[in-house]
């Protein structure tokens, strides 16, 4: 079997180790040819490849980012873009396609298999958004970034009896701040899926203070705001949308960090910091339960077309990999389970 290869959307770590298990297993279990489109659906738009075989996948298990280099390239969006990415595939004689991405990319799959493209998919998001898989790869390495840098803000507001608000990513969804403010002990968590009161986390700010915790870690996810009319005009104004949106129709956010870190200084008193860490949680090298998972995905993912088993995804259900239809990636992203905001961080947290 000829099988091509892309990943589209935002770099993840784990999407070597996913391109690797394909390569390397279609060789020695099948006899696999494998082509690797260049920056995801524009490389298939546009005909630009590589060869890949084990050689050229050595080594890539450990690196961040992906070999084949993405993009957000909508062929959708493109005119006679799946024309076009239908001929390439053509031209190519390939048999079969793996696509490596999030719900976008995998939309766009799901619209080539509906015009007869043999292809599978690959869940893949730090955001661990996706719905129909319980984790994506990349979530447990952004945590642990993300983690990190929370321990270290914490060293540096107790010497100085600071607010220190970290800005981690998280568009619609809160699972990095939830799982990394647990593990770092945040003082505040605030998601996209909880409008907050700017009063009411001062409030609780100073009545830590008063117990004589004289820092806090806030940590916010960039798509988190205020409460409806609670400075919801500033707060829009901080993400800068006039940076414009990509092909997919996101807007580019950021800049709430900044934004509640002034406030909280403006009506606290308490000297405030912000700190965005961006894409510092994209890179560098994958975690080994990311290793593990994304090699498991590239697996099942090889099994599928060897089974001629076309339109689907796989995922991690119940801590196995199973087969679900590509239109799963396209339902309701998979939200923060509140029990560990109302509960486990309102328990244990501050």
């Amino acid at each position: 079997m000829r099988i091509g290869l892309l990943t589209g959307g935002g770099d993840c770590p784990g999407l070597n180790a996913v391109i690797r298990a394909v390569v390397v297993a279609g060789d020695v279990r099948y006899g696999d040819r494998c082509v690797g489109f260049l920056d995801g659906w524009l490389g298939a738009i546009e005909g630009r490849t590589i060869e890949l075989d084990p050689d050229r996948c050595r080594g890539i298990l450990s690196r961040g980012g992906t070999i084949l280099g993405s993009s957000r390239t909508n062929p959708f969006a493109t005119p006679d873009g799946p024309d076009r990415v239908m001929a390439t595939i053509e031209d190519l004689s390939l048999d079969a396609v793996v696509a490596i991405g999030g719900d976008d990319t995998l939309g766009v799959a799901a619209g080539l298999a509906d015009r007869g493209l043999a292809v599978v998919g690959v869940p893949k998001t730090i955001d661990n958004d996706l719905p129909g898989t319980e984790v994506t790869f990349g979530f447990d390495t952004a945590v642990q970034i993300v983690t990190d840098a929370i321990d270290r803000l914490q060293t540096t507001a107790e010497s100085h009896h600071r607010v220190m608000v970290c800005e981690v990513m998280g568009r619609n969804v809160g699972h990095i701040a939830t799982h990394a403010g647990i593990a770092g002990g945040a003082a505040e968590i605030l998601v996209p899926e909880v409008p907050f009161s700017i009063d009411e986390v001062c409030e609780r700010l100073r009545r830590r203070h008063q117990r004589g915790r004289y820092f806090s870690t806030v940590v916010v996810a960039e798509g988190a705001l205020p409460e409806d009319g609670e400075d919801l005009v500033a707060a829009q104004a901080a993400r800068s949308p006039a940076a414009g949106t990509d092909q997919f129709g996101h807007a580019r956010l950021g800049g709430i960090g900044n934004f509640l870190a002034f406030e909280i200084e403006r009506r606290t008193g308490f000297e405030t910091r912000a700190t965005v860490l961006g894409h510092i949680q994209r890179g560098g090298t994958p975690t080994a339960y990311d290793r593990v998972l994304a090699t498991r995905f590239g697996a099942e993912a090889l099994a599928a077309l060897h089974d001629g088993d076309s339109g689907v995804m796989v995922a991690l259900v119940a801590g196995q990999i199973e087969r679900l239809p590509l239109s799963e990636a396209r339902g309701t992203p998979k939200t923060v389970d509140r029990h560990l905001l109302d509960d486990v961080a309102a328990a244990y947290l501050g």
